[in-house]
């Protein structure tokens, strides 16, 4: 009873129980930081995150699908694309004249068709959330919007509405499983750099030749970068097409990008239905 009662043992514990619950009240102050959040830093803008710099001249670089890209294929030449029978019957049926005479050359010059023209692009920052692609070829403007959506009511537009995000680098597992490896270009040192999905996109053509695409189309786009050991700055869009009214599975296709060293050759040219 006596060994119980000495004076050590009756102020020995509350003394380690204060310490102990003052520790823990400091370290959870620390951890708040200052009042306010005065010391805290503000999240980084899309811009001055980016992994990688897109920003420049580039020029398409065909090296896959020549007779399909580099002139305008045959009426009923839908070679490749998973059609399904309403959409054949559709794309028997394009007429060069009547998309004139409407005033829709630019049809094959949309969101879900425009990166598989052959030509230059120009890709700048709009502003601190908004990247811009120009193109020479249809002269057409891509907004791709880091954050926002679109306002209610927008009407379809060739370019649509694009929801766009960064990704780390990585060697990573690519784009959705029904992608073909030969398609994948995430290998060695590229990694995927950047996501874009587009919707609210006006009816098109895949190809110049009718290739129907409906405005239920959803488009996603994996952009990836590397710098070569010659030099050379490439970028490899994959574009997946998603469209329920037209296809029977989506419509994937990997499109090469060459940086130019200025815009010396950049030209803009109006869309053309021929």
């Amino acid at each position: 009873m006596r060994r119980n009662n000495q004076p050590g043992r009756r102020t020995r514990r509350p003394y380690n129980v204060m310490v102990a619950i003052l520790m823990t009240a400091s370290i959870g102050v620390a951890a708040q930081g200052p009042p306010g959040g005065r010391g805290a830093q503000p999240p980084r803008t899309p811009r001055a995150a980016a992994p990688v710099d897109f920003t420049g001249y580039w020029v398409s670089v065909v090296t896959e699908d020549w007779r399909w890209r580099m002139v305008t294929p045959a009426r009923g030449d839908f070679a490749g694309v998973p059609l399904n029978a309403a959409a054949r019957k559709i794309g028997q049926a394009w007429d060069p004249a009547k998309d004139e005479a409407e005033g829709n050359q630019c049809k094959a010059y949309g969101a879900a068709g425009i990166m598989r023209v052959p030509g230059r692009l120009r890709i700048t920052w709009q502003d601190d959330t908004t990247l811009k692609i120009e193109t020479d070829q249809g002269i057409q403007t891509r907004l791709l919007h880091f954050g926002g959506k679109p306002e209610p009511g927008t009407k379809p537009s060739w370019q649509g509405y694009s929801s766009a995000n960064w990704e780390g680098p990585q060697r990573g597992s690519g784009p959705p499983d029904f992608t073909p490896i030969a398609l994948n270009p995430r290998e060695g040192t590229r990694g995927r750099s950047l996501e874009v999905v587009t919707t609210n996109l006006r009816a098109g053509y895949l190809r110049k030749n009718g290739v129907p695409y409906s405005e239920n189309t959803i488009v996603r786009e994996y952009f990836d970068l590397s710098n070569e050991r010659d030099g050379d700055t490439w970028f490899v869009v994959t574009t997946i097409v998603e469209d329920p009214t037209n296809l029977t599975q989506p419509f994937v296709t990997s499109t090469n990008f060459k940086k130019q060293p200025d815009a010396s050759r950049f030209a803009p040219t109006p869309c053309s239905v021929r």
